[in-house]
């Protein structure tokens, strides 16, 4: 079977204020009674469609304190880390888990590039698209986007059903 590629942001591993977050009409945007329900659905999601050959970019915010880092452990494949606003950790913390670690990553021949937060519109003419995170239920609204919103795609966990995604549909 042939190695495939996957994205996903803002696992927030060990965070339990984010099963307390709501959306703007108040409906908590992670339905979770326990912040162990909720790693351990992440990494079954994750299970359930990456293998142990494939690679998975994770798009920031990993996890909320230190020892939470590991839970990625649980989860199958080679792992990218591309560091969000709350991976503020030192590398060493990160380097056990994680086959490299960097601030954002190009596709050239795709025009894509991953990143945590949103390229803003207006730097965005050299890249078809953006594959982020941070915006957890919420997306960039690009008036200017001719593509019809296809500029930018958000992979947060809320967004992808805790769900890594193949970067080939992306890219199609």
């Amino acid at each position: 079977m042939p190695k495939k590629q996957f994205v996903i942001a803002d696992t927030h591993f060990g965070h339990k204020g984010i099963i307390t977050f709501t959306n703007k009409t108040g409906c908590r945007i992670r339905p979770f009674d326990t912040i162990e329900k909720h790693d351990d659905f992440i990494v079954y999601q994750w299970n359930s469609v990456v293998g142990t050959e494939d690679t998975v970019y994770v798009l920031g915010d990993l996890a909320m304190n230190r020892k939470s880092i590991a839970t990625i452990d649980r989860c199958n494949g080679r792992k990218i880390l591309i560091k969000g606003n709350h991976d503020i950790f030192k590398l060493k913390d990160y380097t056990p888990y994680f086959e490299d670690i960097r601030a954002y990553k190009i596709f050239p021949k795709e025009g894509i590039i991953l990143s945590h937060i949103p390229i803003h519109p207006d730097c965005m003419d050299r890249w078809k698209v953006n594959v982020h995170g941070h915006l957890h239920a919420n997306n960039v609204i690009d008036p200017d986007d001719c593509f019809g919103g296809r500029r930018y795609k958000c992979v947060s966990c809320e967004q992808i059903n805790y769900k890594p995604v193949v970067i080939e549909e992306i890219k199609s």
